[in-house]
């Protein structure tokens, strides 16, 4: 929506490791941008936010439903939001398969600050 400037954004970040929620949550704070957490993908989809979500932040490797597997559902559904996957365990293969499913980046961990907002700010346009 033009004149709404970068809070119009709604970011989701779907990590099983609380602290890693929390820390990008507070990062895009500081960044002017507000997201919303969720312990698993099995929360973010029942939360009734994916349709209003602009950008996701999902994990690779977390139980139940990957964040591979959350990016096919959502495909699957019709959604086609910008995501960003985070991984502490990348592989040639992995990357491969979340970008051509239409990913727009993947970040290994420990990543910075300033690569995580780099990211977040291509896949948003600003």
């Amino acid at each position: 929506m033009p004149g709404q400037g970068r809070n119009y954004h709604v970011l989701a970040i779907v990590d099983d490791d609380a602290s890693m929620r929390s820390a990008l949550q507070a990062l895009l704070g500081s960044a002017g941008l507000h997201a919303r957490g969720f312990a698993s993908a099995g929360e973010f989809l029942a939360s009734g936010q994916v349709s209003e979500t602009t950008l996701l932040i999902t994990d690779v490797n977390m139980p139940t439903m990957t964040g591979i597997e959350l990016q096919a559902h959502l495909l699957a559904e019709g959604f086609r939001m910008p995501i960003i996957f985070i991984t502490a365990y990348s592989s040639p293969r992995i990357r491969a398969q979340v970008m051509q499913a239409g990913a727009v980046d993947m970040l290994v961990k420990p990543f910075t600050d300033q690569e995580f907002l780099t990211a977040i700010h291509a896949a948003l346009g600003v």
